[in-house]
């Protein structure tokens, strides 16, 4: 019993310890866990941190990309609000100046019909003088009445004269200051046009880059995908501008690309600006169904160029130039006579046999080509360019080039005539600049 009773209590004490030194550890082995799960929660907070950081300034930039481009947005409309109101003020200024040119040149009217009455008067007062000198001195002397008016009539004339001398001296300085007045308001109002020309194709590059804008502000969550989409857009639209065929009359449509690349060629030489020359080819390209359409194979003898030419002006010529170029009169399309003239033009640039002889040295000098050839596109948008030149179109100045085309097609008698084909041009050109050469500018 003793044995037992000294074993249990060595048990109990062993079980003390063995319990003691358990529930140790398990404490030791709780702490150990609870820091490391504490570290490694610390490592995952201040990694979250540091990402809600960079979000937030990534954020933030957004919202100042987003800002920027409302800013444009609201800058771009504000810019077409004022372009609209340059135009009205143009409008206005131009209908005033319109005015005041019809005024001067009915002014300038009142003073001719004034010199026409004074000639008038003293056409008569000669006539009676030379009635006078066919009087002998007798009838004169015998006849008092006569005697006493022939020398009222002298020193009426002699009076008259001094008088006329007088007026005709004013009214020619009143008609040539009226005259320079009108031609400095025309002046002005050329000015005018310009500036309104000016100002309503930037309203429309304003407005094309406001809707750019508008996207990207539309999709500014996403700023480089935007960015990404408009230029590829940019690229695509480019793309179909250089291989979009672009008609010439008389000829096979070549790539815009490649007619742009002519016509710059040209504009380097002659300061007319590309858009200005194909829109002039453009237009001659759409003139109706009657053009172009004479001399080739299969038509009619009515339509050759023995009948359709100018025979003393323009048949000779074609035979030199097709005989130089080594081409078959017979075959080469030309223009088809309109009301009341001769036909016979050629190719895109629908120059005349005999013009296009006393251009071909110039054009040959420009392009290289010896001899220049009037049905291929390069030499017919240089001589486009040569020749609108010559008439002033150079520099990109509206009025200028808006006279330029009229002369082009009416020559002199431009200033009516030639008006709804000039204004026609100067549209073609503003589209050509705006939809696809600026466009090509941009990538």
């Amino acid at each position: 019993m003793r044995k037992f009773g000294r074993f249990l209590i060595l048990a109990l004490i062993l079980i003390g310890v063995f319990g003691a030194t358990t529930n140790f550890t398990a404490r030791a082995q709780t702490a150990v866990d609870v820091e490391a799960q504490r570290a490694k929660l610390q490592a995952e907070l201040e990694a979250e941190e540091r990402a809600i950081a960079e979000q937030t300034k990534v954020l933030q930039a957004k919202q100042k990309e987003t800002a920027t481009y409302q800013g444009e947005v609201n800058l771009l409309k504000a810019q077409i609000k004022r372009a609209e109101t340059n135009i009205r003020a143009k409008k206005i200024a131009i209908e005033r100046l319109d005015s005041d040119i019809a005024e001067r040149e009915g002014r300038i009217t009142v003073l001719q019909a004034k010199i026409k009455h004074e000639q008038d008067s003293l056409a008569e007062l000669l006539r009676q003088t030379r009635d006078a000198d066919t009087l002998s001195l007798a009838e004169i002397v015998l006849d008092d009445g006569r005697f006493s008016e022939l020398f009222a009539n002298l020193d009426d004339f002699q009076a008259v004269q001094t008088s006329l001398h007088r007026s005709f001296a004013t009214l020619r300085d009143s008609q040539t200051e009226a005259k320079k007045e009108r031609e400095a308001l025309a002046e002005r109002k050329d000015r005018e046009l310009d500036a309104k020309a000016t100002i309503e194709y930037e309203k429309k590059v304003v407005a094309k880059k406001e809707s750019e804008k508008q996207i990207l502000l539309s999709v500014s969550k996403n700023q480089e995908q935007a960015v990404k989409t408009v230029l590829t857009a940019r690229q695509k639209r480019a793309a179909q501008i250089r291989s979009a065929l672009f008609a010439l009359r008389d000829t096979a449509a070549i790539p815009f690309g490649k007619a742009l690349e002519f016509a710059t060629a040209a504009s380097q030489q002659t300061g007319v600006r590309p858009a200005f020359v194909l829109a002039i080819l453009k237009q001659e390209s759409n003139l109706g169904e009657n053009v172009g359409t004479c001399n080739r194979v299969g038509d009619p003898p009515g339509k050759g160029w023995r009948v359709i030419m100018k025979p003393a002006r323009d048949q000779a010529p074609y035979l030199r130039i097709t005989a130089a170029l080594g081409l078959n009169p017979e075959t080469m399309p030309l223009s088809c006579p309109q009301a009341g003239g001769y036909g016979g033009a050629m190719g895109p640039a629908q120059f005349i046999p005999s013009t296009w002889e006393l251009y071909q040295t110039k054009i040959a000098t420009k392009t290289g080509h010896q001899p220049p050839n009037p049905w291929e596109p390069s030499d017919a948008i240089m001589a486009s360019a040569i020749y609108l030149s010559e008439l002033g179109g150079t520099g990109g100045v509206w009025s200028a080039e808006q006279r330029a085309a009229a002369k082009y097609y009416a020559g002199s008698r431009w200033a009516t005539a030639g008006q709804g084909y000039a204004n026609s041009v100067m549209a073609l050109a503003r589209d050509i600049q705006l939809n696809m050469i600026d466009p090509l500018q941009e990538i």
